[in-house]
């Protein structure tokens, strides 16, 4: 594995001597307008590997995506090697269907801490609520980005992490909010985790779960979204959403497009610059949102 190839990858030319905030912004920007957060693997009947070095050939010398688990443990084996002061967490997702956070850890995400500020980064929870920025550990501080207002709480060691949701305009309709749930009003809670350092093995039973049980989303849809400059693309089973942030004011412009399965391999390529080796099984169940937009 090489640093200066991964950097190749995410089209980072840059400096990279200082381990400083604007090269951490910088990077983390380019990883995600490059890397997809995807789970095509698991629908392409491949097995996805929790360890370094084969997340490292997929991702960078395949140029494919990944999920949360890859993606993030890229991205912190990357910066360790650029000498930031960094290390693992793990996050507890929120379910709106019931209103409760997983019992057990569900998501990883990294806390990079400089001239003795703490920020949390997380390059992979996909859809409409990845953040664009490193994200300043602060309790009910907004921070707003281009995606929209981010904010922490935190409650006797235990942080929560939400967005505040923006409204959607879809052409030829009405100007329609989000709606995870009505009663949630426009906050959309993400996760909670706590400052405890985990190891990527804590993972692996996570990692192997998602993949097997047939009931989590990652294996009811197959999902791909990367975010663009303006905003993102998404691919869930047939259905391609393009959203563009701040596209009138506080609203964002969503375009939705069925296609084909000749299309979907297409739209791959061309839009998230993905090639796979083995057939994809587009998969997107009934009764679940078509996008992630309002979803992931």
């Amino acid at each position: 594995m090489n640093i200066q190839e991964y950097l190749a990858r995410i089209s980072y030319n840059e400096s990279h001597q200082d381990a400083d905030l604007q090269t951490l912004t910088v990077i983390f920007q380019h990883h995600i307008q490059a890397i997809p957060f995807e789970n095509l693997s698991m629908h392409c009947g491949e097995t996805i590997e929790l360890d370094l070095q084969s997340i490292y050939n997929k991702i960078v010398r395949k140029k494919r995506g990944g999920w949360c688990l890859e993606s993030n443990y890229l991205l912190f084996w990357a910066l360790q090697e650029l000498g930031y002061d960094i290390c693992i967490l793990g996050g507890n997702s929120y379910e709106p269907a019931t209103k409760t956070y997983t019992s057990e850890i569900s998501h990883i995400l990294l806390k990079v801490v400089i001239k003795g500020n703490s920020y949390i980064v997380d390059a992979a929870f996909g859809g409409a609520y990845q953040a664009w920025q490193p994200l300043m550990l602060i309790s009910g501080k907004d921070q707003a980005q281009i995606p929209g207002v981010f904010r922490f709480m935190e409650d006797n060691g235990t942080w929560y992490f939400e967005k505040v949701k923006r409204k959607h305009y879809i052409p030829e309709q009405q100007s329609v909010p989000f709606t995870d749930n009505p009663e949630l009003g426009n906050i959309r809670k993400m996760y909670m985790f706590t400052l405890k350092p985990r190891h990527i093995n804590d993972f692996q039973e996570l990692n192997t779960y998602l993949q097997v049980s047939p009931d989590n989303i990652l294996r009811k849809k197959s999902i791909c979204s990367l975010q663009t400059t303006e905003g993102l693309y998404a691919l869930v089973g047939w259905t391609f959403t393009e959203v563009k942030y701040n596209y009138m004011e506080d609203v964002d412009l969503v375009q939705i497009t069925t296609l084909t399965d000749e299309e979907v391999e297409k739209t791959l390529k061309d839009k998230f610059n993905i090639v796979l080796e083995n057939k994809l099984v587009p998969v997107n169940v009934r009764g679940l949102p078509p996008n992630l937009v309002d979803k992931i």
